[in-house]
């Protein structure tokens, strides 16, 4: 599985959802999503995925990070996928992946932010 492509694939299909892209209206921040040793630094500008920065980087701030396994990931973009892997608090509660930084600016775009990983499903969001 190649995460860059797959989140290029996200960004596109962002693009073209205007209710996704209305419903993160007022998300501007950089996220950091590590997949194993790979990081990749999302930076959202109100609503839209502006630019996607291959890491790892020491000078790159983010607002908060999804950490996980790739095996994990793979299993969350099944077009269904299994218990515990239909979330991505499914996923921290059972061990496959942690979320750091800001926890409150997460739960403040919750649902943005859960449709948008769900754009990497297999059919598209869920």
């Amino acid at each position: 599985m190649d995460v860059l492509e797959k989140i290029e694939t996200m960004q596109s299909a962002l693009g073209k959802s205007p209710q996704l892209t209305r419903l993160g209206r007022l998300f501007s921040e950089t996220v950091l999503l590590q997949v194993d040793a790979k990081e990749f630094y999302l930076h959202f500008e109100k609503g839209e995925l502006a630019n996607i920065e291959p890491g790892p980087s020491r000078k790159t701030p983010w607002r908060f990070a999804i950490r996980t396994d790739a095996e994990a990931l793979e299993a969350f973009w099944a077009s269904r996928p299994a218990p515990g892997f239909h979330d991505i608090f499914g996923l921290v509660k059972i061990g496959r992946a942690n979320i750091d930084g800001d926890i409150l600016s997460l739960v403040k775009n919750l649902r943005f932010f859960k449709e948008f990983l769900a754009l990497g499903r297999e059919g598209g969001a869920a």
